[in-house]
């Protein structure tokens, strides 16, 4: 029987408010066994690249990535962001490294070809080393995931958080017994957008389906869901979506097959 991992995936509102980060490091601290955590940054980018000068340039809320765009996310996610998760993690007791995709290869994409919209340096995941993160974990290290992969030639690719998350545990999902949650501001998956207690319990495809063709799942959250569709077929047990503040908590939208 495999053991029990978890793969969190934050938002970077959430790591970027001093008060919201603590209580996010305090919930991940407890969770009990095996953990991987992802996080954003995209508020903190946009800041100090306002602060250097640099315009951001979003489509569709993915973020242009021209050259000088990729030295002021590389210095916010790989460095400010993660290393300040890193630090508080280490505070509370949870040996935690923080990687990038380039770091020790773990993550190799390929740059986004350019079809309507030339996105610039971002990378779509090509490959996952599971084993090098599996080795890691089993020696009770924590990973800390930044949103950079690279593509093998020297260049680092800005990457989408939710899809590292993804891709991520279904790397490890060969090694370990996975659960992903997917954190953001919701308590989960509405079924009446203005109603924040109107959570949808548990999904499953024939639902899913049925909710989207009925508009109660629309936008933004067809994705997230198709993504974590590919998670469990891709051999994930359990996904769920939920509020950071509820990660330790059976609380949230559960997606099953």
């Amino acid at each position: 029987m495999k053991e029990k991992l978890t793969v969190i995936k934050v938002g970077g509102k959430i790591v970027e408010e001093p008060d919201t980060l603590n209580q996010l490091l305090d919930d991940f601290s407890s969770l009990s066994g095996y953990k991987v955590l992802v996080h954003g940054g995209g508020r903190s980018a946009t800041r100090i690249a306002s602060q250097l000068g640099i315009e951001s340039q979003m489509v569709n809320g993915r973020r242009i990535t021209d050259a000088e765009t990729l030295k002021v996310v590389t210095m916010v996610y790989g460095g400010l962001v993660n290393k300040n998760i890193v630090a508080g993690l280490q505070a509370k007791g949870v040996n935690a490294i923080g990687l990038t995709g380039a770091d020790m290869n773990v993550i190799r994409s390929v740059k986004r070809p350019v079809k309507d919209i030339d996105y610039g340096y971002v990378g779509d995941v090509e490959k996952v080393d599971g084993k090098v993160l599996a080795d890691l974990i089993h020696r009770q290290i924590v990973p800390v995931m930044a949103p950079l992969t690279h593509d093998g030639n020297g260049n680092l690719l800005n990457t989408n958080a939710d899809t590292i998350a993804g891709e991520t545990a279904k790397a490890l999902a060969e090694y370990f017994d996975v659960t992903l949650v997917y954190c953001f501001e919701k308590k989960g998956v509405l079924r009446d957008e203005n109603d924040d207690d109107s959570v949808i319990p548990v999904l499953t495809p024939d639902l899913f389906k049925q909710y989207v063709e009925e508009g109660i799942v629309q936008g933004g959250m067809i994705p997230k869901l198709e993504n974590s569709f590919s998670a469990l077929d891709a051999g994930v047990s359990q996904v769920v979506i939920t509020l950071a503040s509820a990660i330790h908590k059976h609380s949230g939208t559960i997606i099953r097959k």
